[in-house]
């Protein structure tokens, strides 16, 4: 075999290695749309959501309880993003939403934590309490100045 003709094979491996990972990926959204009568919706601002998309997941406990139904930006330039989650789960007022990732460079999820109120959110309520999406470059820019500023003293 060539030198060539290895470069080509090494090349189309990667490639295939490369779309077999993203099909992996994209198979995981579940985009499929339920009746109305099956969801409520309610609401949740943010500042960032880099990567969320809708469709995505809406998970508690790491149990899918909805989805990402729509994103828009308010007139603060903040993200409001719409979630529709299954009326059998019913999610106190104070109720929070974060931003996650799976595994280190995987898709991006909503992981609700329930509250401890008494009184549930309703169709077209808003989610108070949120944290924004990580940024993975953000993170180790902060790991790589914390280093440096150790071997600084």
């Amino acid at each position: 075999m060539t030198r060539e003709s290895r470069e080509i094979s090494v090349g189309v491996l990667t490639l295939f290695i490369f779309a077999s990972f993203f099909a992996l990926v994209s198979t995981g959204q579940d985009n499929s749309t339920k009746t109305d009568e099956e969801h409520y919706r309610v609401s949740a601002i943010f500042n960032r959501v880099d990567g969320l998309l809708p469709g995505d997941e809406v998970r508690m406990g790491g149990i899918r309880i909805g989805s990402v139904e729509s994103q828009q930006l308010d007139n603060r330039h903040r993200a409001v993003l719409i979630f529709a989650i299954d009326k059998a789960v019913e999610l106190p007022l104070d109720t929070s939403a974060a931003i996650h990732t799976s595994g280190l460079f995987g898709s991006k999820y909503v992981e609700i934590e329930a509250g401890g109120d008494f009184d549930y959110l309703t169709e077209g309520d808003e989610i108070m309490f949120t944290q924004d999406s990580l940024v993975i470059s953000d993170l180790l820019e902060l790991i790589i100045a914390e280093g440096e500023s150790r071997q600084a003293n």
